[in-house]
């Protein structure tokens, strides 16, 4: 199953609930006037995109339909399309590799699902030949790095784990020492989703990127957040908080599958111009995919 297929039926919640909608708008109405915008903003809204960014894209239908002098909502159907893709096309959806050891910073709140995207990750790169070290950088979650583990076994990548409590940044230290000894290609490190505030947290992401820029200043680095795709606005909140705390570069939104609101993919995009570089649409090891804007929109509308 590619992934069109596979993000079609991960997306179909979502394409239930918008499709009612969606295609009312665009067969129920014979011409685009001022109550086919408002209709279109408000099932825009629904789909949680969020009203800043609703309220864009409809703006941005109407500049267009104006200049083009479209007249059929068909038209108006196909240039939202475009205006989509556009909003979701702010980056590179290729994880930066280029150096050997390259470097991905996973980060994001408790039960998203990261320590999982981690180990599909991770298997992925391995099935691509690359010899890739999980560092279990979460030590304050006694369950976390037991998780990596079995992944890393499961993906045949190579683990650097310490006890519970260990000092992040020291897992971190040893986990490239271990990466520059190996010749690991890539090094995905775990990072604790939550401290007892936020600038602990703060500090602590701090810490582990000064220790990769130190060790390894050339490496290609990625800051991964990872985002529940069920929590909707909440969680454009978090990768708000999470851009100014650790300088996120892309996003992975996890469980698209069990949400009737898949347009926060592109309120994230948009909001935070930041690049959606996987998604995720169900359990299997291959249902991280990585992300394409139009096959995206074509499975969401």
């Amino acid at each position: 199953m590619g992934f069109f297929d596979k993000i079609k039926a991960g997306l179909a919640k979502t394409r239930d609930a918008l499709g009612h909608t969606l295609t009312g708008i665009f067969t129920g109405f014979s011409e685009i006037d001022e109550d086919f915008y408002e209709e279109l903003e408000e099932c825009l809204i629904l789909a949680d995109l969020g009203v800043d960014t609703a309220l864009k894209a409809t703006e941005a239908l109407r500049k267009s339909v104006k200049q083009n002098h479209y007249k059929t909502t068909e038209e108006a159907k196909t240039a939202l399309k475009e205006i989509l893709v556009e909003m979701l096309n702010v980056g590179s959806t290729e994880l930066p590799l280029d150096t050997k050891p390259s470097v991905i910073l996973v980060i994001g709140v408790n039960g998203v699902g990261k320590t999982t995207t981690i180990g599909k990750l991770a298997a992925q790169l391995t099935k691509q030949g690359k010899n890739v070290l999980l560092v279990a950088g979460d030590t304050f979650r006694a369950a976390a790095a037991d998780q990596l583990e079995i992944w890393a076994g499961r993906s045949g990548a190579a683990l650097v784990r310490q006890n519970e409590g260990a000092d992040p940044a020291s897992v971190v230290y040893d986990g490239i020492q271990s990466a520059k000894a190996k010749g690991s290609d890539v090094i995905i490190i775990d990072t604790a989703g939550r401290l007892h505030n936020k600038q602990n947290l703060m500090n602590e992401l701090g810490k582990i990127s000064r220790i990769v820029g130190r060790e390894l200043p050339e490496a290609s680095k990625e800051v991964l957040l990872v985002l529940d795709g069920t929590t909707g606005q909440n969680g454009l909140i978090q990768a708000k908080q999470f851009k100014e705390i650790a300088g996120v570069t892309a996003v992975a939104l996890t469980k698209l599958d069990g949400t009737a609101k898949g347009g926060i993919v592109i309120a994230v995009a948009d909001a935070l111009q930041l690049p959606v570089k996987f998604v995720g649409v169900g359990e299997g090891v291959d249902d991280l995919m990585p992300f394409n804007a139009r096959e995206f929109v074509d499975a969401l509308i």
